[in-house]
C-alpha cells in the first residue's frame, strides 16, 4: 500500500466532506447594484424607526462638521493676523499676544465643540446600532418559530445559528462604522468644497482632485469585499454546521476515536475562512493606501502652487494655511474610507443574509378566516390522501390513504422502515400539507383551521424525544409552564417515571444535561409521555414513542393512559405488535400504501403480511425467555 496516500487519507476525506457540505449552500449569483441599494433603503428604514436617536445624531454630526470646518479659518485668520501684527511696529508685543491668545480660545473653543458633539453622535450611533440588532434579532428568531418544517428539513442549525449572530452583529456595526460616518465624511467635503472653491477656484479643484480618484477606487473595492464578505459568511455558516454537528455528536466522535478526523475536517474549513479575510484585509489595504498617496499628493499640489502665489502675492499666508488646515482635516476621512468601505460591503451582505430569512413565507400557515375546533374532536379522517414531501420531482411517500379514528377508539399503524407510518404523525398536526386528498377533524379540512387551536388538540409523541437543559420538573411542564405541582406529579404517575425521580437526591428538580442526555433512552421517552399527558390532548398520536421502553413498563403506562383514552382518539406507530394488539383496528402499510387493515384477530386470522410479522416476532420472544431461563439455571 502507498504510505503516502494512507497517511493523506484522512486530510484528502475531510476536505471532500467540507467541499460536500459547502455546495449545499446557495450563493446568490445575481446580487447587483439594485440588489444592494434595496437592502440598503430597508436599513435605513430601520434606522429611522427610532426618529429621536437619529435626529440627536444628525445633529450631532451636522454641528462636529461644523465645529471642524471653522478651525481652517480660525488657523488661516490667526497667521494673518499674528503676521500682520508682527509687521507693524508701532503694535506692542502685548497687544500682538493678545490677538494670538484670542485666536488660540478660538480654536480650543471650535475643538471642544467638535469633540463634544463628535460624543453625542457616536453615542447616539452606537445605541441605535444596538436597537437595530435587538429588533432583527428577535423578528429573526421569530421567523425560525413560524417557518415550516419543509424549511428546516433543508437547512442545518449551524447556518441558521450564524446568521442569527455573526450575520447579525455585522449589521449593528454598520451605524458608526458605515453610515454616520459617510454622512459626516459628505458634509466635511460638500461645505468644506464650497468654502475653498469660492475662496479660490483653481486652489479650491487642486485641494479636491484626489475625489474622483477615491470614489473609483472605493467603488471597485466595494465590490470585490462584498463577493468576499458573503463568501466568508457563507464558510463561517459551514464551519457553524460542523462545530455544531460534532459537540451534538460529541459522544459518537469519542466512541470512534475520530478526534483528529474531525479536527482535520474543521481545519479545513478554518483555512479557507483565514485565506479570505486575509484576502479582504489585503484588498482593504491595498486601497486605503493608494487613496492615501493620491491624497498627499493633491495636499502637495495645493502646497507648490500655493506657496509659489504666496511668493507672487496673490495670495496671503493665512489662506494657504487655511486650505492646508482643511485638507489635514480630510486626511483621517481619506485613511478611514477603506473601512467605511468595508462596512459598506459586510452590512449588505450581512442583511442581505438575514433579511432572505425574514422574507421567506411559512409554506403551511392559517389562511384567511381560519376557523377553531370547537369544543371537542368527534371523528379524524383521511381522505384518498396523497402525500409527496416538497421539492421538484419527489415521489410519493402516501398514496391513497383513507381512513378515520372516533372519539375513545384507538388506531394501531404497522410496517417495515420507510413505509410513511410517521408522516401520517406528522401530517395530522399540519407540519406538513397533504398534496392532494383531505384530512378532516369534525368533518372540517384541517387547512381551514386555526394552526394554533389544531396543535392544542393533536399531539404527537415523537420517536425522538427532546429535553431541555432545565428540571425535569420543567421538561414534564414545558407544555403548560402553569401547571400545579400535583399535575406534573399525577403526569410522572402515568408515564411510570415518579419512582425514579423520588430516588433522585434533587428529585423533580434534578437538572436535566443537554438534550437530556443524563438520562437514558427509556427514562426520556417516559418524560416526554408525562409531558404530553399534562396536556390532556383530544386526538394522541404515539409515533413509536415507547420503543426504548421495556415491555413491563409499557404495559403499566398503557393501562394508565386507558384512563385518558375514552376522552381522546388515540393514534399508536409502532414496530411493536405487542403494543398494537389491543386497538380498534389496525392498518398494515408498504410502500406507503394501506394493504391490510383489520383487529389484531382478524388480521392474524387473515394469514398475510401482519400474521406473518406477528408470528416472527411471537417466535423472537420465545427464543429470548428460553435464553433467559437457560441463563438462570
Amino acid at each position: 500500500m502507498d504510505d503516502t496516500k494512507t497517511a493523506n487519507a484522512p486530510q484528502q476525506l475531510s476536505s471532500r466532506i467540507y467541499a460536500r457540505s459547502y455546495a449545499g449552500l446557495e450563493i446568490d449569483p445575481d446580487r447587483n447594484i439594485s440588489d444592494d441599494a434595496v437592502v440598503l433603503w430597508r436599513i435605513i428604514k430601520l434606522v429611522f424607526k427610532n426618529r429621536i436617536r437619529i435626529s440627536f445624531a444628525i445633529i450631532g454630526i451636522v454641528a462636529a462638521a461644523c465645529s471642524q470646518l471653522m478651525i481652517p479659518q480660525f488657523l488661516g485668520d490667526a497667521v494673518d493676523g499674528a503676521l500682520g501684527l508682527a509687521g507693524q511696529s508701532n503694535v506692542s508685543p502685548d497687544i500682538a499676544r493678545e490677538a494670538l491668545y484670542s485666536a488660540a480660545i478660538f480654536l480650543l473653543g471650535a475643538a471642544a465643540l467638535r469633540g463634544l458633539f463628535t460624543l453625542l453622535h457616536s453615542y447616539c450611533g452606537e445605541s441605535l446600532g444596538h436597537l437595530i440588532a435587538f429588533d432583527l434579532r428577535i423578528a429573526f428568531y421569530a421567523k425560525l418559530q413560524q417557518l415550516s418544517f419543509s424549511f428546516h428539513d433543508h437547512v442545518h442549525t449551524g447556518e441558521l445559528i450564524t446568521r442569527g449572530m455573526l450575520d447579525l452583529e455585522g449589521v449593528r456595526s454598520f451605524m458608526n462604522t458605515g453610515l454616520l460616518r459617510v454622512l459626516l465624511l459628505l458634509i466635511l467635503i460638500g461645505v468644506g468644497a464650497y468654502l475653498l472653491i469660492s475662496t479660490d477656484l483653481i486652489l479650491g479643484l487642486l485641494a479636491l482632485s484626489f475625489l474622483p480618484f477615491v470614489i473609483w477606487k472605493s467603488s471597485v473595492s466595494q465590490l470585490r469585499l462584498r463577493e468576499l464578505w458573503w463568501t466568508l459568511q457563507e464558510k463561517m455558516a459551514v464551519l457553524g454546521r460542523i462545530m455544531d454537528e460534532n459537540l451534538t455528536g460529541i459522544r459518537v466522535v469519542r466512541a470512534f476515536g475520530a478526534e483528529s478526523f474531525e479536527l482535520e475536517k474543521y481545519g479545513v474549513g478554518s483555512d479557507e475562512a483565514y485565506d479570505l479575510a486575509a484576502e479582504r484585509i489585503k484588498i482593504r489595504v491595498a486601497s486605503t493606501t493608494a487613496m492615501t498617496f493620491v491624497y498627499f499628493l493633491a495636499m502637495g499640489l495645493v502646497l507648490w502652487v500655493g506657496g509659489l502665489r504666496v511668493i507672487d502675492g496673490q495670495m496671503t499666508v493665512g489662506t494657504l494655511t487655511e486650505f492646508l488646515a482643511f485638507m489635514t482635516i480630510l486626511q483621517l476621512p481619506v485613511r478611514q474610507l477603506g473601512n467605511v468601505v468595508n462596512a459598506f460591503a459586510r452590512t449588505l451582505t450581512c442583511a442581505s443574509r438575514i433579511f432572505g430569512i425574514l422574507d421567506l413565507q411559512p409554506v403551511v400557515a392559517d389562511k384567511p378566516g381560519a376557523v377553531g375546533l370547537g369544543d371537542g374532536i368527534d371523528k379524524i379522517k383521511f381522505e384518498n390522501v396523497v402525500f409527496a414531501y416538497p421539492g421538484e420531482g419527489q415521489p410519493a411517500v402516501l398514496n391513497d390513504i383513507s381512513f378515520d379514528v372516533s372519539l375513545g377508539k384507538t388506531l394501531g399503524v404497522v410496517g417495515p422502515p420507510g413505509s410513511g407510518k410517521s408522516t401520517i404523525a406528522h401530517l395530522l398536526p399540519r407540519f406538513y400539507d397533504v398534496t392532494s386528498g383531505r384530512i378532516s377533524i369534525n368533518d372540517i379540512d384541517i387547512r381551514d383551521v386555526e394552526i394554533s387551536a389544531l396543535r392544542q388538540k393533536v399531539v404527537v409523541l415523537a420517536q425522538d424525544p427532546f429535553l431541555f437543559t432545565s428540571s425535569l420538573e420543567n421538561n414534564i411542564a414545558y407544555g403548560n409552564p402553569w401547571a400545579s405541582e400535583e399535575n406534573i406529579y399525577d403526569a410522572a404517575k402515568v408515564s411510570q417515571l415518579d419512582g425514579f425521580i423520588d430516588g433522585l437526591p434533587d428529585q423533580y428538580e434534578t437538572l436535566v444535561g443537554e438534550r437530556g442526555v443524563s438520562l437514558s433512552g427509556g427514562q426520556k421517552q417516559r418524560v416526554v409521555i408525562a409531558r404530553t399527558t399534562m396536556l390532556q390532548p383530544e386526538l394522541l398520536i404515539l409515533d413509536d414513542s415507547t420503543a426504548a421502553i421495556d415491555a413491563g413498563t409499557e404495559q403499566r403506562i398503557r393501562q394508565a393512559l386507558k384512563m385518558q383514552a375514552s376522552k381522546s382518539a388515540t393514534i399508536i406507530i409502532s414496530h411493536r405488535l405487542g403494543t398494537l394488539r389491543h386497538a380498534d383496528e389496525i392498518l398494515f402499510i408498504e410502500n406507503g400504501q394501506i394493504v391490510e387493515r383489520g383487529s389484531h384477530e382478524t388480521l392474524v386470522e387473515a394469514g398475510g403480511k401482519y400474521a406473518a410479522l406477528f408470528a416472527l416476532q411471537s417466535k423472537e420472544g420465545e427464543e429470548a425467555v428460553a435464553q433467559i431461563g437457560g441463563v438462570k439455571e
